[in-house]
């Protein structure tokens, strides 16, 4: 039975992502079956966990899901796996307004011990007194050690385990070449550098203490596995998915959830001008960069006319939203024409930032039938809209009301929330 252990920070940009790729490529090289998931809406860190383990990296989301779909997924991460590796969202107590989605929230749902992620740049013996409000502020959840990152030196080192005692596992020193370049989403995403497979090996070398791999193999629980509950139903029986760095958003749980259920999947690049398959029942335009990629795009007149003259559905989210409008306007300023499918024109030249759990209900002729869960996370801004049926109404996680999102018009549709589940 495979074991697993979370890990988790104070908050967002304390190394998490640096650490968790760190250990699951130093148990991988040490013969351990690793896997791993990630807690929270995320689809960039996800593609690095990919590259680290050789796996796909699964989302794990305790607002989104219910108990049964997180188990589902919990049981295909734990098939041929020794240990399960789950990085969490934010910091550790971070989650929606009055409702269940933190990264704590995860890791007592199933049971899990905690590695502690702390970033030690600007402090030295305080850092004792951040861990233990940390690790005191929740009796239900087992804290299991610290990982030091971005240590100064020896001595820096030194005084901070004289202050935790033995609740510290490891150091890692900071190091700017263990730094990796973001953009307004995140980080510049993995496929898109050949570097990337030295930068893990680096980070994986300098977390390659033996005791301490042994200890945090020892600290994980086993997973208690089970049957889970469906995610998110298919489009259709076959469906064509854009696959490249401008539609790269799209969760492998769903994605894997689909062919599951039997859907049998095909994948097209627009950036290299691929037409969807056109025998397939529907397509799927996920999310990603197409803003920077919006010149090419609209010269790729194969991609576009596919789209044009397929019979089946076409779904598009947030990127895919875009690219289904009329014109995208990029960061300087200059229109760019698109599909033409849905009377939308969206800009990027006016940035307004949308980010936030949704819960949708489908409206007539939707792709779906019953409430789901999803969320919304972009800079663009819709500039003018043109008649069509609305595709979801909304509420935020709290429950309040939103304005209906997205658009739907015949056979085509798409909105700028990103599905996650068939909601709790």
């Amino acid at each position: 039975m495979a074991k697993a252990i979370v890990v988790a920070a104070p908050s967002s940009g304390s190394g998490k992502t640096l650490i968790t790729l760190g250990l699951l490529r130093a148990f991988r090289n040490a013969g351990v079956r690793v896997a791993s998931a990630k807690v929270g809406p995320d689809y960039i860190d996800p593609r690095f966990h990919q590259a680290a383990t050789g796996r796909a990296c699964y989302n794990l989301d305790p607002w989104a899901m219910n108990v049964g779909q997180i188990n589902g997924l919990v049981t295909e991460l734990a098939r041929d796996a020794d240990l399960v590796i789950i990085e969490g969202v934010m910091g550790l107590f971070d989650g929606p307004r009055g409702a269940k989605g933190s990264t704590a929230d995860l890791a007592v749902m199933l049971g899990l011990p905690v590695l502690f992620t702390l970033d030690c740049r600007h402090q030295a013996q305080s850092a004792a007194a951040l861990v233990h409000g940390f690790a005191s502020y929740r009796k239900d959840l087992d804290f299991a050690g610290v990982i030091l990152n971005r240590t100064a030196s020896d001595r820096h080192e030194m005084l901070l385990r004289e202050a935790l005692g033995a609740q510290v596992l490891m150091a890692l020193r900071n190091d700017e070449a263990l730094a990796w370049p973001s953009r307004h989403l995140g980080l510049v995403q993995a496929q898109e550098s050949g570097d990337l497979e030295a930068f893990i090996e680096a980070t994986a070398l300098r977390l390659n203490h033996k005791s301490a791999l042994e200890r945090i193999l020892d600290l994980a629980r086993p997973l208690a596995v089970g049957y889970g509950t469906p995610v998110v139903p298919p489009l259709a029986p076959s469906i064509a998915v854009a696959r490249d760095d401008a539609f790269s958003f799209a969760y492998s749980h769903l994605l894997d959830g689909w062919q599951c259920q039997g859907a049998s999947l095909s994948f097209f690049s627009p950036l290299a001008d691929e037409a969807p398959d056109e025998t397939a029942e529907a397509v799927f335009l996920p999310g990603g960069y197409p803003e920077l990629q919006a010149g090419r795009i609209a010269g790729n007149a194969r991609f576009l006319n596919g789209l044009r003259h397929h019979r089946g559905l076409i779904y598009g989210e947030c990127g895919g939203y875009m690219v289904l409008g009329d014109n995208l306007i990029d960061s300087n300023g200059i229109s760019h024409v698109m599909a033409g499918l849905l009377p939308v024109t969206t800009s990027f030249a006016s940035r307004k930032l949308h980010l936030g759990y949704r819960q949708l209900e489908p409206l007539t002729g939707g792709p779906w039938n019953g409430r789901l869960t999803a969320h919304e996370f972009h800079y663009s801004t819709v500039v003018s809209e043109g008649p069509a049926d609305r595709l979801f109404g909304a509420r935020d996680a709290a429950g309040n009301v939103l304005e209906n999102m997205g658009l739907r018009r015949g056979r085509v549709m798409g909105s700028y929330g990103h599905v996650i589940a068939v909601a709790p």
